[in-house]
């Protein structure tokens, strides 16, 4: 078979390391973008942080090498100038007050540390608190064992070289159902309630009452079939609801608390404030987290250095290239902050228009409908770009400080033809089902009819799905006495 050649064009979009830096800055919220300049800080030696000082101006003689032009593909003379006001990144309305910055919040024993603390006070053999231990190393976040006690015998043999019996698993497992806090250990949520409950036991006759209605009765109390548990236990309705209460005060996950305490706890920095000044919002961007830069002052005297020098030698071109190629950096990371700042103002002041109803009241019924699609055609960017601003970013407002994914939501039409954002209908869901009647709550039958009502033509599957994204449970489980 002959081979052929043959000329094709084709047109391709690929884009340049800015714009993928500048890509990936829109992503960065403002608590992460300060230790993301720190890291290109310590990186790159061209990029100061500071204020950029102005040069005194200085004649340069015309730089000439004796070398190819494809050896040479850069202007050395670009370098050199002070390019201050393209590569300034200051922002106007930062204040001193602006200057503190959050630090994350860390506790001192893990809940692990805190279980085992707590085994000095058990009177056990070596090779329980073994077992203990490994017990308590078994337990998920929740404080829960999930792992059946033959496979724990079996690791224990294998792992520990510890051989023991399920009977002798069992006896060591109620003494750490007995650590704090109370309920910790249980295999399912039926013990972890009993054990709690347990606890509680005082000769009261209401907490002795919720005692036998998770021993005998825990499925009909999970499905809220109260009628038969009166008939069963022979009980008024009225010792019942007293019983009840004293179950849902009991907590379903009781290692939580513990675990998540070990954990560091981040405060969210709003990247944005909105004002509003008589009817006029302001808008604001937050500064504090990205410090002035500039290129530094001796890489620029470095490269004049070889400018004025004489013939380069091989050494000194890598050096020359180096020096070149940190620069660059310098300049395109300068410029990817500028232009984030500029594109996070520009969007946000998009949003704040679009939706400036709501900002002036705080009223989720005054939101419009909004999509990623809306704002980029008001601000000229692609949908990708607006998508990247809008993630991991805050606002703060005077009703609060709310996520920009917040604003947006799709429409829906009313029976009048009116276009309307679907939060407006949630919030209607959850009005109504905050005023419902709790002993005979709403089925999404009933929800999706007031809707109609009020002009909304929502099919009853639409309103489960928003009941669902609420996390309102189905009307049984809403059920109360």
């Amino acid at each position: 078979m002959a081979l052929k050649q043959s000329f094709s064009q084709k047109m391709e979009q690929k884009l340049s390391p800015q714009q993928i830096q500048l890509m990936k800055l829109l992503q960065v919220p403002t608590m992460e973008l300060d230790q993301r300049i720190k890291e290109e800080l310590e990186v790159n030696p061209a990029l100061e942080e500071g204020k950029e000082e102005e040069e005194d101006e200085f004649e340069q003689e015309e730089y000439e090498e004796e070398i190819g032009e494809d050896e040479r593909d850069f202007d050395i003379d670009e370098y050199l100038t002070d390019d201050e006001p393209a590569y300034k990144t200051s922002v106007s309305n930062k204040s001193k007050d602006d200057e503190e910055k959050s630090m994350p919040l860390s506790s001192g024993k893990t809940f692990q540390e805190l279980m085992l603390s707590q085994l000095n006070m058990q009177k056990l053999t070596e090779k329980e608190v073994l077992i203990a231990t490994y017990l308590i190393g078994s337990l998920d976040d929740a404080g829960y064992l999930e792992r059946d006690l033959e496979s724990i015998v079996d690791d224990l043999a294998f792992s520990q070289n510890v051989m023991t019996t399920e009977d002798e698993l069992e006896g060591v497992l109620h003494y750490v159902q007995e650590l704090d806090p109370p309920g910790v250990g249980a295999r399912d949520l039926q013990e972890c309630l009993i054990l709690q409950m347990e606890r509680r036991q005082d000769g009261d006759i209401t907490r002795y009452t919720a005692l036998k209605i998770l021993e005998d009765h825990f499925d009909e109390f999970v499905k809220k079939h109260y009628k038969k548990i009166t008939a069963k236990m022979e009980i008024s309705e009225e010792d019942l609801k007293d019983a009840v209460h004293e179950i849902i005060r009991l907590n379903p996950k009781p290692g939580g608390s513990l675990k998540s305490s070990s954990k560091s706890l981040q405060q969210v920095v709003p990247d944005f404030q909105i004002v509003d000044e008589d009817g006029k919002l302001v808008l604001s961007l937050n500064g504090r987290n990205a410090p002035e830069l500039k290129v530094s002052q001796g890489y620029k005297k470095m490269l004049q250095n070889y400018s004025e020098g004489a013939k380069l030698q091989k050494k000194d071109k890598e050096a020359l290239t180096f020096v070149k190629s940190k620069l660059d950096s310098a300049k395109w990371f300068i410029d990817a902050i500028q232009q984030r700042q500029n594109t996070l103002f520009s969007t946000m002041t998009a949003i704040m228009n679009y939706q400036k109803d709501y900002f002036l009241t705080g009223d989720d019924t005054e939101l419009r409908p909004m999509i990623l699609k809306d704002i980029a055609e008001i601000v000229d960017l692609d949908i990708s770009t607006i998508s990247r601003v809008a993630n991991s970013k805050y606002v703060q407002t005077q009703y609060g400080t709310f996520s920009l994914k917040h604003f947006f939501s799709e429409s829906l039409s009313t029976d009048s033809g009116e276009e309307v954002s679907t939060r407006e209908v949630k919030q209607i869901l959850l009005e109504a089902v905050e005023d419902e009647h709790k002993r005979k709550p709403l089925t999404d039958e009933k929800l999706a009819s007031l809707l109609k009502e009020k002009g909304y033509n929502i099919a009853r599957r639409t309103v489960a799905k928003y009941r669902e994204q609420l996390n309102i449970p189905v009307a049984r489980l809403r059920k109360e006495l």
